[in-house]
């Protein structure tokens, strides 16, 4: 049995799909919780988001901020304002995985820097410079960790701080969906607002 890290098995969505076994749904209804049925923000909440969204311009207006920055600026007081951070919820930090790829004499095993709201929802946060400025680049290696996850579905928000993505895989069927890209870059309007949205939607999701 050879161990690999999964950052060098799986570096792009043919990979996933290959090695992983996954593909992405064809159904338009398939990832239809980051949509549909979205809950109310409260006016508080609304003012603290355009908070985060202003203070994370002015960080990066001076420049690279690293996954430790985003999180303690920007995805910290997010969950917070959104009733996250306590009971019935548990933030967990960096999370080890191994699991073995089916028919292939293989290993992979990581460290990846995430926050688990619960066994169904992951926030992966990115440095954006990693990876070019695309979130999009980083779902393949979001989803060989989520294939490892306890439950199914399981979704994650992949984030660099300025732009954010939601994965929706369901593990049975071995298909995944994306919903749209947000992006805080936008001159008018939050798009912080939906991000928190679909993130109350999801923990929600049974």
């Amino acid at each position: 049995m050879v161990t690999v890290g999964v950052t060098k098995a799986i570096t792009n969505l043919s990979e996933a799909h290959a090695k992983l076994g996954l593909s992405p749904s064809q159904d338009t209804n398939f990832f239809a919780e980051w949509k549909d049925a979205l809950p109310a923000l409260t006016a508080e909440q609304k003012g603290t988001l355009d908070r985060l969204k202003q203070r994370y311009l002015s960080y990066a207006d001076r420049g690279a901020i690293t996954e430790g920055t985003v999180n303690l600026i920007l995805l910290a007081p997010l969950l917070e304002a959104l009733g996250l951070m306590d009971s019935p919820f548990q933030v967990r930090g960096e999370k080890y995985v191994r699991f073995e790829i089916e028919d292939v004499d293989t290993t992979l095993d990581g460290l990846i820097d995430a926050l688990l709201i619960n066994d169904r929802v992951w926030l992966i946060v990115i440095e954006s410079k990693r990876y070019g400025f695309s979130v999009r680049q980083a779902i393949a290696q979001t989803l060989a960790y989520l294939v490892s996850a306890p439950t199914s579905p399981v979704f994650a928000l992949i984030t660099t701080g300025e732009d954010s993505i939601f994965v929706k895989l369901d593990c049975e069927t071995a298909q995944y969906g994306l919903s749209d890209k947000f992006t805080l870059s936008t001159v008018e309007g939050n798009e912080l607002h939906p991000v928190a949205q679909i993130l109350l939607r999801l923990v929600a999701t049974q």
